[in-house]
């Protein structure tokens, strides 16, 4: 079976490429586009704060609010981009207080055609039947 980007489970998703002229540049194109995002996310939502946190082992949370978690995953130069609700003790503690999930899954309905048209480079178009997934070139990248 195929493999691609991992990201969490119903996220919304903003794909880029890892500009890498050579191998050794990789590890600074992620930390640039990990900077990239930090700068530009708190500036397009100011809600989000830097968090330093890992849901799994491979999707890493960079930002977080009450609601949602902003983070990244890559696999083989390809950079996944996510917005997705939180999944945290604390969040799950919240919620037994006050609803939490319908705002936060409205809060990110809301936030994320913004947050693909900041972030994303190229989108999602399907996958195979063995899990490879097909990408294409958003028009705005042209």
């Amino acid at each position: 079976m195929g493999r691609s980007v991992s990201h969490p489970a119903g996220a919304v998703v903003a794909f880029r490429l890892l500009d890498d002229d050579g191998e050794d540049d990789l590890q600074w194109a992620y930390e640039c586009l990990v900077e990239d995002i930090l700068h530009s996310a708190q500036h397009a939502f100011p809600s989000l704060e830097p968090h330093d946190g890992w849901r799994g082992r491979e999707d890493r949370i960079l930002l977080r609010n009450a609601f949602a978690d902003c983070g990244i995953s890559t696999y083989c130069g390809l950079a996944a981009i996510w917005l997705a609700r939180r999944d945290d003790g604390r969040f799950w503690e919240a919620d037994c207080y006050q609803p939490q999930v319908s705002l936060a899954e409205r809060w990110i309905t809301q936030v994320g055609p913004k947050f693909e048209k900041l972030f994303g480079e190229i989108k999602l178009v399907g996958r195979f039947s063995n899990g490879e997934a097909i990408y294409e070139r958003t028009s705005s990248c042209i």
